[in-house]
């Protein structure tokens, strides 16, 4: 159990949140939610003790061992996968180490002897004869392969070691579990497999995440970091929004009544104060006015870009074929003999195990990158607008944002038009005016959205957009890219972004590709599908089925 009494944290003159009193109960999983900027990761840092608060206290119950999802990938580049993992539990670690050097010595004594007999006994007690296979469970369940538990962390990739920290996390079963964006990094069926580990959790899980599905899926209760107050729903992801829409229309109805009410007796005082019989009851409405509280709305840190993409003209019937496409990446083949066709009322999710694989694709149809061999023939009929994954490049300017924007507007586009434009991206006032180099992650994205939107295009093409977003930004994406009445072209790592836009899925490999017209859960769950998966992967060791 942890509680949360009065806590308070500013940064400069801007305080986060004031007087947060929460109590996080065993058996319970819960999702810390709020815009950018909100103070998410920072609540999980006071949590931990990594950064004390102005005002207040977090009390852990007795004897509880808290767990933190670490994000120094690079941190462990001199040690073994495993003992990475067992690291996580710093006491257990420390025993068997002291344990295994004792039994090392040539000269074992006697009081050598009674010492690791203390130490057997709490080795055991801490299950520590049983942590070589929960190191193995969870390396395994999370995609590592069995024969990298044994390798250094610097033989691995970046996304394997994101992955090693996870299981490092999660090792020993903690009390108390941080988890600071765990599903980055991981493919859908260790996501999965993560689900089902904590659904089952038998303590404390407390998760800041930006991928929807999953909060559905493992949180039993959400943790709103809004109005500088952090207020706890009983209930996942979908149930707050629920709420937290009722809530928010209750108060606005409650703010309409006072408003109303004020402007009534104000009308009934001009009218009758200076009529004699009246007055008595106009003083007594003055009086009735002056005690009305009219408490404007708190201003939530919660907003909605305004994402609108309206195509100049249909897509015609001819719009995308795609022949025997095979390319290489640094001389290795990543895709191989890839062909499909897009119909007009496409969208189109591409999904797989290799990330490179999809990218490359992406940037193929963007014709920023040229295949081996193999042909891409657009209708006649088709305008696209891309969007990368990797946009650093085009931030690589000390334009203003109004300015950066209008090199893809028409010649005569104003600063007015800009900052309107910019405004419903939620750049307002002086933001509108900041070098473009200086932005943050989510910043540049709303910027390469606005710059999409400002292309009139009727085939889009999005390279993991959802990247660096935050729950709002991520929802009005989602939102437009439904209402988007032609094709859409595009991976991402978020499950619920997928499923509710794609009604195409193509799983393409450098071994073959497989394709499905079905939304992504049925997908999932398809046996042909997995049969399909099973033969095309049956020679590969680093992929699971």
């Amino acid at each position: 159990m942890i509680h949360v009494n009065d806590v308070s944290i500013s940064f400069g003159p801007r305080p986060l949140f004031d007087d947060v009193q929460v109590k996080f109960t065993p058996g319970n999983c819960y999702g810390i939610i709020g815009a950018n900027g909100a103070g998410k990761s920072t609540f999980l840092k006071i949590l931990s003790g990594e950064l004390e608060p102005d005002r207040g206290e977090v009390v852990l119950g007795p004897r509880c061992r808290l767990a933190v999802l670490k994000q120094e990938h690079f941190a462990y580049e001199d040690e073994l996968v495993r003992d990475v993992v067992m690291s996580g539990h710093e006491r257990l670690w420390k025993i068997g180490k002291e344990r295994d050097a004792l039994y090392s010595k040539e000269d074992f004594s006697d009081e050598d002897g009674v010492r690791a007999g203390e130490l057997e006994i709490e080795y055991a007690e801490l299950g520590g004869y049983e942590s070589e296979q929960e190191v193995v469970t969870l390396l395994t369940g999370l995609g590592i392969e069995e024969e990298l538990h044994g390798r250094y962390m610097r033989e691995l990739e970046e996304g394997k070691k994101v992955r090693v920290l996870l299981a490092q996390a999660l090792f020993g079963r903690p009390d108390i579990l941080l988890l600071d964006e765990p599903t980055n990094g991981l493919d859908w069926r260790s996501i999965e497999w993560l689900e089902d580990y904590l659904i089952n959790y038998p303590h404390t899980v407390i998760v800041v995440s930006h991928d929807r599905q999953f909060l559905n899926n493992v949180c039993t209760h959400i943790a709103d970091i809004d109005y500088r107050k952090m207020r706890v729903y009983v209930g996942n992801y979908s149930f707050w929004q629920q709420a937290s829409e009722l809530v928010e229309q209750q108060r606005r109805d409650q703010a309409k009544k006072n408003a109303d009410k004020a402007k009534d007796l104000k009308k009934f005082i001009e009218r009758f104060s200076s009529n004699a019989s009246k007055a008595k009851q106009a003083t007594s409405r003055k009086k009735m006015l002056e005690t009305l509280t009219l408490e404007d709305l708190p201003v939530s840190s919660r907003k909605y870009p305004h994402v609108v993409f309206k195509p100049e003209r249909a897509c015609g019937k001819s719009v995308l074929e795609v022949k025997n496409l095979t390319a290489s990446v640094d001389g290795t083949v990543v895709i191989k003999d890839l062909s499909f066709m897009v119909n007009r009322d496409d969208k189109i999710a591409f999904v797989g195990y290799d990330d490179v694989a999809r990218t490359t694709l992406m940037r193929i149809l963007a014709g920023e990158h040229e295949p081996d061999s193999g042909e891409v023939i657009w209708g006649t009929t088709i305008t696209s607008s891309y969007f990368p994954r990797n946009h650093e490049e085009y931030f690589d300017s000390d334009l203003k944002l109004t300015e950066w924007l209008r090199q893809w507007a028409e010649h005569n586009a104003t600063e007015e038009v800009m900052r309107g434009m910019l405004g419903r991206m939620l750049f307002s006032g002086d933001d509108a005016i900041k070098p473009a180099r200086v932005l943050s992650g989510g910043e540049k994205v709303r910027c390469m959205l606005s710059r999409m939107m400002l292309t009139d295009a009727n085939v889009l093409i999005l390279d993991e957009p959802t990247n660096h977003l935050d729950l709002e930004s991520i929802t009005s994406l989602n939102n437009a890219l439904i209402k988007f009445s032609d094709v859409v072209l595009f991976t991402s790592p978020d499950r619920e972004f997928v499923n509710t836009i794609a009604n195409r899925i193509i799983e393409f490999t450098a071994l073959g590709d497989i394709q499905r017209h079905m939304p992504f859960d049925e997908y999932l769950k398809d046996e042909q599908v997995q049969k399909e998966r099973a033969v095309i992967y049956a020679d590969r060791d680093d992929v699971r089925i």
